[in-house]
């Protein structure tokens, strides 16, 4: 970075409040009289040491429980082809039309230290600054989930993540909850098949994996759709051995690789594509497409182009631009909405709440999450980190006659009306039909010769479970092919994984009140 040489550009060093101090690194304190001892008593006068010391420990934000380790950058999103029959969208009509965007590319189970080129799930988060509000989505780089009960997902994450009581990660625990949650079969085939370590955060899919709508508030009409953006540099993937060796040489490749890119002009881009769904035909395809664990066949419903995703500006800073950022797939604009998938419906809930917990209760009023249109939401006031000042005198209860407000449009989206019945507890069983888009994906890799690396991979990550969760995975990939079970066990019984400690003894199965 270059020094400004002209004396009027060299800013005065002040505290907090604007206080000009004379040097940022003296301190007030009462010395001795002894000139050969540098000892001395700090004061609690000196406001400029306590600001800087207080201030550092709280420097820090809670770290995401999950998606903490992220790359990130900005960009704009352009418009190739009009799908203005289904939707009034506004950043989604009018070809060439081309609208601001924040993206933040992550692992999931990983710590914010952790390696970010390990086996794990990508998470894609966009924020799109429409001229009707922001427009998040929260995708993932697989196109299906690994439950579709959304009171697990706390307890998917965990199991993914550390022991409770080593606090290191146990392949047994990935396991056994991963068998006895089988509906999650098809999302373990996509991570071990070789999505789970992408080249760079260049190669990395987004896939919107719930069913959204698109529509037209103003007439209620609506279709059902997928979201893909798919890499215009195309799907490529890191080996196993190339995967561990960078992370214990490089623990940052990707974000290094994706920051080092964009600096250089290299501007990583994405098609987006998506896959459109008449109402009438949710009633009659053999699939329940609210099931985030089921794709839609391609051959059915294949892609159609949208618009283009490029990425070309790396943060200022990145706490203030990332780690700060804030996505939520309940932020949507006119003519996006969201279908009867249960486990969207709960996301909608628990992600801006994460974010009032991590960033705060005025999170939305940062500039990395603040809309580009006017918002006038005077019945959310107060709270720490209030920055666009409070609305004033305005009145802060509703339909007042004093400050009235305009309705732009009234949303006449029908979609819900076609629920009605009982409210019951639910817990969805697993049938054969969890298992069949997983066959078909085993004939792909038989296809493509991507057999072997599936294979390698599982084996290689079951073999630090105990024998008896090892066992229980293998009948459980047996359901999508015996050829699957008999390989795995195969790998097991010839490379046997070497440990320094058998945990054997954290799972001893324990009787009730033992």
């Amino acid at each position: 970075m270059a020094v400004s040489s002209k004396t009027s550009d060299v800013p005065y060093y002040t505290s907090a409040e604007g206080r000009p101090i004379a040097d940022p690194t003296s301190s007030v304190v009462l010395r001795g009289t002894h000139n050969r001892l540098r000892g001395g008593l700090s004061l609690l006068e000196d406001t400029a040491l306590i600001e800087t010391l207080a201030h550092f420990p709280h420097e820090r934000i809670p770290e995401r429980v999950v998606h903490a380790k992220a790359a990130g950058a900005w960009g704009e999103f352009e418009v190739t082809h009009d799908i203005s029959d289904i939707t009034s969208c506004d950043f989604l009509t009018g070809i060439g039309k081309k609208t601001p965007v924040l993206a933040r590319i992550s692992t999931v189970a990983g710590e914010k230290g952790a390696s970010d080129t390990l086996h794990d799930i990508r998470g894609f988060a966009l924020k799109i600054f429409t001229e009707e509000g922001n427009q998040d989505f929260v995708f993932n780089d697989l196109p299906v989930f690994f439950i579709r009960d959304p009171i697990k997902f706390p307890s998917l994450n965990r199991s993914h993540k550390k022991h409770p009581q080593t606090n290191v990660p146990d392949a047994t625990m990935f396991w056994d909850s991963n068998n006895n949650n089988q509906e999650g079969t098809h999302a373990l085939m996509q991570v071990f098949g070789g999505r789970g370590v992408p080249k760079t955060l260049r190669h990395v899919s987004a896939f919107g994996v719930h069913t959204y709508k698109l529509g037209k508030p103003e007439d209620g009409t609506f279709k059902y759709v997928k979201w893909h953006f798919v890499p215009d540099l195309g799907h490529e993937n890191l080996s196993e051995a190339d995967a561990v060796r960078l992370a214990g040489e490089d623990p940052d490749y990707h974000v290094r690789d994706l920051f080092n890119s964009i600096a250089a002009g290299n501007f990583p881009s994405w098609t987006l594509n998506i896959q459109i769904m008449d109402p009438a035909d949710a009633e009659t395809v053999a699939y329940d497409i609210f099931d985030d664990t089921k794709t839609w066949p391609h051959a059915d419903y294949p892609l159609q182009p949208v618009g283009k995703l490029t990425l070309n500006r790396n943060p200022d800073n990145y706490f203030q631009d990332i780690e700060q950022a804030s996505f939520s797939p309940s932020t949507m604009v006119p003519g996006i909405g969201p279908s009867a998938d249960t486990m969207l419906q709960a996301r909608m809930f628990s992600y801006p709440d994460a974010a009032r917990y991590r960033v705060g209760p005025n999170y939305q009023q940062l500039p990395c999450n603040k809309a580009r249109s006017v918002a006038y939401s005077p019945f959310q006031r107060d709270g720490p980190g209030r920055i666009d000042g409070n609305y004033g005198a305005d009145p802060d209860y509703v339909r007042s006659s004093f400050r009235p407000v305009q309705k732009k449009f009234q949303n006449t989206d029908v979609s819900f009306n076609q629920w009605s019945g009982k409210v019951e507890n639910y817990s969805s069983e697993v049938t054969d039909a969890d298992f069949e888009q997983p066959r078909k994906l085993w004939d792909l890799f038989l296809e493509d010769k991507a057999d072997d690396e599936f294979i390698h991979n599982v084996s290689g990550h079951l073999s630090g479970a105990v024998k008896t969760v090892q066992d229980r995975a293998i009948e459980v990939w047996g359901k999508v092919h015996e050829d699957i079970g008999r390989r795995i066990r195969k790998e097991l019984d010839e490379n046997p994984k070497k440990k320094d400690a058998d945990p054997n003894h954290l799972w001893t199965p324990r009787s009730q009140g033992s």
